[in-house]
This record gives structure tokens, sequence and C-alpha cells, in this order.
């Protein structure tokens, strides 16, 4: 009996996008599913930031085919993307320092019953929600109620992506998310990529730091001057290969 192949959670195929005279994409596919972490690799200037802003919805592409989970989409804007279930946690975190963590997880999104013009903020259910997906993920904080100015980089950054995953998205982008950290608050980010990676998620992971790559990442893809160049599984590939492809310097083979 035939086994049913994995339909991946988000789909790309011949993707282009120009800003005026400038050919940021050509023809690039990505794939990402359920339970993987997709390493996004390649040198400044090699479209890692447009074709994550296109899956964003910052920059609706010019031409190309999008799926998600197996059914064609267009993504025009931030909304859509959100609303297919895809969350980006950007390098600047775009956190607001004076507000606590509970805060911060529902900024924009505060539930509660409405009542008269304005409505009640359920601030005892959003604060427990909030305990459950930090504990869920393991991310440690004195408290839920702490200010975000007083967190390490690292704790920041797991709230940024403990947030993305608050509203069951099933498609998690990370922009750098380990740069300007230290040893151990990078382990510590570390270890949510993988836990994400474990209750399901799709994570794309963007970087500079190889050695961050291949302590998460399943697979590789790797562009180069705004073109696919290939995807390849992290265990077959080594660094020094990987930058090879990245400059060019390295042939690519079929992925």
């Amino acid at each position: 009996m035939a086994v049913a192949q994995r339909v991946p959670l988000l789909t790309m195929e011949g993707i282009s996008k120009r800003f005026g005279a400038v050919q940021a994409l050509t023809d690039v596919r990505f794939e990402v599913n359920a339970g993987e972490v997709m390493a996004l690799v390649g040198d400044n200037g090699a479209g890692k930031s447009t074709l994550v802003k296109a899956i964003a919805g910052i920059y609706p592409v010019d031409d190309g085919t999008i799926r998600w989970q197996g059914s064609e989409v267009t993504i025009r804007n931030p909304n859509d993307s959100t609303a297919l279930g895809i969350a980006t946690v950007y390098q600047d975190l775009a956190l607001c320092d004076n507000l606590d963590v509970v805060a911060n997880l529902f900024l924009g999104r505060e539930t509660g019953a409405p009542t008269g013009p304005l409505g009640i903020i359920d601030e005892i259910g959003m604060e427990q929600r909030s305990v459950e997906v930090l504990r869920r993920l393991s991310v440690k904080i004195p408290s839920v109620r702490i200010p975000i100015a007083s967190l390490s980089g690292g704790q920041r950054q797991s709230v940024a992506v403990a947030r993305s995953v608050l509203w069951d998205n099933k498609v998690v982008l990370l922009d750098e998310p380990t740069a300007a950290l230290g040893v151990a608050q990078t382990k510590e980010v570390l270890d949510l990529v993988k836990r994400l990676r474990d209750e399901g998620h799709g994570v794309v992971l963007i970087s500079h730091n190889l050695a961050d790559v291949f302590e998460v990442a399943d697979r590789i893809t790797v562009l180069r001057l705004g073109r696919y160049v290939g995807t390849y599984h992290a265990a077959s590939v080594g660094p020094e290969q990987l930058v090879g492809l990245m400059t060019g310097a390295v042939k690519a083979a079929e992925s």
C-alpha cells in the first residue's frame, strides 16, 4: 500500500519580486512542513528578507504560486498572512518595554466580555493564558507581571516567540532570533525553537550564524543573489559546503 505523502504547511513556487529596476527574487522555491525547522540562509543581498516579508504579507509577490496546506492562496498584506496562521518575529521584537509580559502577549488582542462602550478587559484570564503558554514552552521568567524592560535579551526573545504561538499559529518565522545574545541566552532561544518543532509548528529560521542553524535545523534552504540554490538535509551538508553554496564557490547539486 502506498504511503500518503505529507503535504507541507507552506509551499512557494516560482516566486519573483521586483523593486523598480532591482530584481530581488527570481523563480524562488520554498516550503516548510509541520514539525520541522527550515533554515533560510544566504549572504547579504541573497533575498532572505524579501522572501520572509513576502510570506509575512509585507511585500506581495509579482509572480509565483503560494499554497497553504495544499490549497493555493494569495497573500496581499499582513492580515492575509496572519489569517492563514503565520506569525513573524522580527529582529527588533516589537515589544513595549514599559508594559508587562501579559500586556505584551495580548497587545492589540486583549480579551474580555464587552460591557458598555469600552468593555472590560479580562486581566485574570489573560494572565492565566500567559502563564500556561510560557509554562508549556518552558520559558523561565520571574513573573508575567514584570515589565519587559526588566528581562534579559533571551527572555525578551522568548516572550516574543511565545506571543507568536499564543493564537494557534502553525508557521513561525524567526528573523535572526539569536543576534546580539550571549551563549547562555542563545541556548535558551534555540531550546525554545526545538520545543516549537516538537509541538508540531513549522519553524522558519533566518540566521547568519551557521552554528545555530546546524544546532536546530532539519533542512536548510539556500538563496544566492535572489535565486534558489537548493534545499538540503542538515545532516547531509557541512558548514564549509554550505558557505560554498551561499557564495557560489560550490556548484549546487540536486537536493
